[in-house]
């Protein structure tokens, strides 16, 4: 089974929600490692937020909070490799949905621009 997801986010909503809840909104939406790596620049945490998104599409659910068989915020982790090249973590219900499907290899592309942040994944 091939499968692929993407998601686009504004970097102003982000910034938004990182301004208004601040440690709440990050200890919800990422996990300790992405927090640190992202060092609260707005870009990486918004390219996170959409890889988020994508996996899920991938995954064929939504998101918990908007589908009660989706998939949590922490359940996906995206973390650089020593060369700077993003790689999919699946924990929790995102690992067994794709275990569900025979999903075992990802790939995964950031990218942004001054007011938008895009995630592009693929599953096979």
């Amino acid at each position: 089974m091939l499968t692929t997801g993407v998601d686009l986010v504004e970097l102003k909503r982000v910034e938004r929600l990182v301004h208004r809840y601040g440690e709440r909104f990050l200890q919800r939406v990422y996990t300790p490692a992405e927090v640190l790596y992202c060092r609260g620049r707005v870009a990486e945490l918004a390219a996170r937020f959409a890889a988020k998104e994508a996996v899920s599409k991938a995954l064929g659910v939504g998101m918990r909070m908007m589908a009660s068989d989706g998939i949590g915020w922490r359940d996906v982790e995206v973390l650089p490799d020593g060369r700077g090249k993003p790689h999919i973590y699946l924990h929790g219900r995102a690992a067994e949905r794709a275990a569900e499907l025979g999903l075992d290899e990802w790939a995964i592309s950031l990218s942004h621009t001054a007011e938008m942040a895009i995630a592009f994944v693929v599953a096979q």
